[in-house]
């Protein structure tokens, strides 16, 4: 179920649903001060300085307020779907409109989306392995000698965090947010000491500043602005987390901590700078005091690298999970690591592959100057895909003018873009790694849910009509043993290919034969008073029909005793389940490419079984194998 928290609650409770915002929600751009201001100073055309570095903090600051505050906060977490939010919610408002007689398929919608979370996969890579290095790039500001060391201390960070997922987030997650607090509230102090030192850098608040300096370097633009995007990484986090905190709360942190704290601080960088023309080191670190203070600046960046990259990899776990639920993904492992939280979630091989590339992404770039080349293209790429996916939402579920959405959603788009194309001259100097991360992601969904929707066709294609069932089960030829049967058959109107097989083989069946649909609903979740239809057939036989949302996981065992209660004779603990085994068989006419087929046929082979999925006991299950030809 959703968990978005309703308006009216006590204050101690709003004061902590913000706090625990911040440790969800924020610790991406909470901690993209860490390199973003060093990579501003290092793409900064000669010439005058200070109107120089003016012209940064400008564009930095008004890039949050542009991008965060109108874009997110005030247009974009108003298109939720019963409360929550993210690219797949997008989806599923977009597909409330949808034509019902078109042929099933894929979209320009849905391809584009699917596009969308593909790029959030790649930015779930790059996040983690940036925000730590940057963190432990943190020692050389003590040290020098700490250079050699940096990547195995990034490496090792990223080993321990990825290793200790699948202990789960309750007992580390309940710090997340007053830990957060304390970083921001750090972020502040220190920016607020360096800017009541040299306070003429707050002329940085006006636009002009930034547009002056666009101005007058024209061919410095692309450069500036694919360091300036840095500032805003993370900002579709405000979106995609709203179900679990609430626009409210989010807002509230928002305005109240992550936004002052990050000015204030970039500010301080920018202060720091000015005031020591000859530094060339990290402003970050060198804002603090040397000694401890710096130190247990380092200690604390370490551990807010950690909380953000966290949040990532929570991310993905979910992100995951509702593709799975909406037939874009092959079925996975999913462990559950709170009893008290269906949201709290561990996937075994997106975690694998997400330590796998966040290592190796830190081993073959070696510092965050080179890996911020890659950064950026995946986040903005993103984000001009939730403009567009917005501009849909607006103009077909709150019908919106056409005038009135090609101006809202074209001012965000021309940023988007700008962004986009300024980061696009990254390809080259590893740019193309998260896209390249991206594309296979998106191969493997699109190519998924494809074969799924040929599968469907020729499962179903030809189907027996329920009269014809109860004929069957009338027919002297057909002995009737003592006990249940269910039956998983993917259309509430189809009968499934496994109890064919089974009459003719063996020309019996169980006195009670259950007909059990699992389908997902494109809304985040389905009310337990909704979730269960159950109707009689006729001769034994019944049809039931389970349905949750995509944030939801099925539970079949708790289906049987609901479907017995409503008059079903039925025992779960005796009765028999019976599912295909597909065999995919390649050289057919599906309208796939052949290398589709063929990774389809691949996915199919190691995607977890249903029987598994469905968490049903193996020693009631029988398999049927179903050879079919794509």
């Amino acid at each position: 179920m959703s968990t978005r928290p309703p308006l009216s609650l006590p204050t101690r409770t709003q004061i902590g649903l913000s706090i625990g915002a911040l440790g969800v929600v924020f610790g991406d751009i909470g901690t993209s001060p860490l390199y973003t201001m060093k990579e501003c100073l290092a793409h900064l055309p000669a010439g005058d300085r200070t109107e120089g570095v003016l012209g940064v903090l400008s564009l930095i600051f008004w890039a949050l307020v542009l991008v965060v505050c109108v874009k997110y906060l005030f247009f974009v977490t108003k298109a939720d779907n019963q409360g929550e939010g993210g690219i797949f919610a997008l989806l599923a408002l977009i597909h409330t409109k949808r034509d019902t007689s078109a042929r099933p398929g894929l979209g320009f919608a849905a391809i584009m989306i699917l596009v969308g979370a593909a790029l959030l996969y790649g930015d779930g890579v790059i996040t983690p392995a940036i925000t730590v290095l940057s963190a432990a790039e943190g020692f050389i500001n003590i040290h020098a000698g700490f250079h050699p060391y940096v990547v195995t201390i990034a490496c090792s960070i990223l080993a321990l965090l990825f290793w200790a997922q699948h202990k789960g987030t309750k007992r580390i997650g309940g710090i997340f947010g007053p830990v957060m607090l304390i970083w921001f509230i750090v972020l502040a102090l220190l920016g607020l000491w360096q800017i009541v030192q040299f306070p003429a850098v707050l002329h940085g608040l006006s636009p002009l500043y930034g547009l002056k300096l666009l101005a007058r370097h024209p061919l410095e633009i692309a450069a500036l602005l694919g360091a300036v995007v840095l500032a805003i990484t993370g900002a579709e986090a405000l979106y995609a987390d709203m179900g679990h905190f609430g626009r409210r709360y989010i807002s509230l942190a928002w305005y109240g901590a992550a936004l002052p704290g990050l000015a204030l601080n970039y500010f301080g960088q920018g202060a720091y700078v000015l005031s020591h023309p000859g530094a060339g080191e990290n402003p970050f670190f060198m804002i603090a005091p040397a000694g401890v203070p710096r130190l247990l600046l380092i200690g604390l960046s370490i551990v807010a690298a950690v909380i953000a990259s966290q949040a990532l990899i929570t991310g993905a776990y979910s992100l995951t999970r509702q593709a799975i639920q909406l037939g874009y993904f092959p079925r996975l492992k999913i462990n559950y690591t709170n009893a008290e939280h269906a949201g709290q979630i561990y996937v075994p091989f997106v975690n694998t592959l997400l330590a796998f590339g966040s290592i190796l992404t830190v081993a073959l770039f070696g510092s965050s100057d080179r890996l911020a080349s890659a950064y950026g293209i995946a986040v903005t790429g993103t984000m001009a895909i939730t403009t567009l996916a917005f501009f849909l939402v607006s103009r077909r579920i709150w019908a919106w003018s056409l005038a009135w959405a090609t101006f809202i959603c074209g001012s965000f788009l021309l940023v988007d873009l700008a962004f986009f194309l300024a980061n696009a001259r990254k390809l080259s100097d590893g740019g193309w790694f998260p896209l390249a991360i991206g594309a296979a992601i998106l191969a493997v969904m699109q190519t998924w849910k494809i074969g799924r929707i040929e599968i469907f066709k020729r499962v179903y294609g030809n189907n027996v009509t329920e009269s014809e069932l109860t004929s069957i089960g009338r027919s002297k030829h057909v002995t009737r043993v003592a006990g249940s049967a269910v039956f998983m058959v993917g259309s509430p109107e189809g009968t499934p290919v496994a109890l064919l097989h089974h009459v003719k083989s063996n020309r019996c069946l169980h006195q009670t034969v259950v007909l059990l649909s699992i389908l997902t609903e494109e809304v985040p979740s389905v009310p337990v008073a909704d979730q269960l239809t159950v109707r009689e057939i006729g001769e034994g036989f019944w049809r039931a029909v389970g349905r949750y949302g995509y944030m939801q996981s099925p539970d079949v065992a708790g289906l049987m005793g609901r479907i017995r209660e409503h008059g079903v004779p039925i025992n779960p603990q005796t009765t028999t389940y019976f599912f295909n085994r597909e065999m995919i068989i390649s050289g057919g006419d599906a309208r796939m490419w052949e290398w589709q087929k063929s990774l389809y046929a691949l996915l199919s082979r190691n995607a977890r079984p249903v029987k598994d999925y469905y968490q049903i006991p193996p020693s009631q299950i029988i398999e049927i194998g179903l050879p079919l030809q794509l």
